[in-house]
């Protein structure tokens, strides 16, 4: 097939349904995402549920610099909008994204302030919101829906795992059921709904993981997020792999694009893939990484395996 004169189900000519290309679809330009810290907490770290956190979790690995919780929403999106304009000229629109920890773990008239802010900026036309499935109630979902109406939005689910043992396993504090009823719920409204896996957790097989593919295909998703695990400073995990690394099986790079050729085959092409794999800085990790490559380098790496074999998002997705 020529990439050049095909066009896929979701109407560009790469082969898997991209974040990027669907904001150029829809907006007609470069649409960037603004991290932000708003100093929310999560309930498996506050005792709400648990304490200790997720057994991965290193959240100062993924903030860039301009993003602390010191500073107030408005500044961090300024800061971020200058920070942008230098490095991305073409951008105009931006997304507040709202990252860090569980970020609907907070009362509702919190959230309404902090939201309300973030949309205040120039520039901010949508937002991002990560949190966890137990982080969601019907006020806060009603909340959503309204704001759902007026701008961008999308609300961003950690799912992690499909397997509850390996939800305990990691600390996660939530099921997988929780999970789904919270994407049902959450998309039932008309909102947009994304999902974030982790793939190479311990205890579960490559099979395991991939077959979890067709679990994820069942959900009513607008967009997905992948990582390959991987074990950062200051966490359990870290403790662990010191002192046990036969507990883990940790994806090399050539293994990983190879199973997410595989993964992307089955998933339903109507998911926008919004990342595949996870940058962290080198002084974060604790255990063996990928070297120093960067995102853009890794989407090519897999786009240039999607040619080779001649394959793309939804090859073999099956209702």
């Amino acid at each position: 097939m020529d990439d050049k004169q095909h066009t896929y189900p979701w109407g560009h000519s790469r082969r898997f349904n991209s974040y990027a290309e669907f904001f150029r679809k829809h907006y007609g330009e470069r649409v960037q995402k603004l991290t932000i810290d708003a100093g929310f907490s999560c309930p498996n770290r506050d005792g709400t549920v648990g304490t200790g956190g997720c057994a991965y979790c290193n959240n100062d690995a993924f903030n860039p610099s301009y993003c602390q919780s010191t500073k107030p929403v408005r500044q961090q999106l300024e800061e971020g909008i200058e920070f942008h304009t230098v490095r991305y000229r073409k951008a105009s629109r931006y997304l507040a994204y709202f990252q860090a920890y569980s970020n609907t773990h907070a009362p509702l008239e919190k959230l309404r302030e902090i939201y309300d802010q973030a949309l205040s900026v120039p520039g901010v036309t949508g937002l991002v919101i990560g949190t966890r499935p137990d982080c969601v109630d019907e006020d806060k979902l009603d909340y959503f829906e309204s704001l759902a109406k007026r701008c961008y939005l999308t609300i961003e689910y950690g799912i992690e795992s499909c397997n509850d043992a390996t939800l305990l396993r990691i600390n996660r504090g939530h099921t997988f059921a929780q999970a789904e009823a919270a994407i049902r719920q959450t998309a039932g409204r008309g909102i947009m709904t994304g999902a974030h896996l982790i793939f190479g957790l311990p205890g579960e097989t490559r099979q395991e993981m991939m077959d979890s593919v067709d679990i994820i295909n069942s959900l009513p998703l607008h967009s997905i997020k992948f990582h390959q695990l991987q074990i950062t400073t200051h966490t359990p995990f870290a403790m662990e792999y010191q002192a046990h690394p036969e507990h883990f099986e940790l994806f090399g790079l050539e293994e990983y694009l190879d199973f997410m050729v595989r993964y992307l085959e089955r998933l339903n092409p109507a998911f926008i893939v919004e990342r595949f794999a996870n940058e962290v800085p080198p002084w974060f990790l604790a255990g063996p990484g990928w070297g120093l490559i960067r995102n853009f380098e890794l989407w090519k790496m897999l786009e240039q395996r999607l040619e080779l074999h001649d394959t793309w998002q939804g090859k073999r997705f099956r209702v």
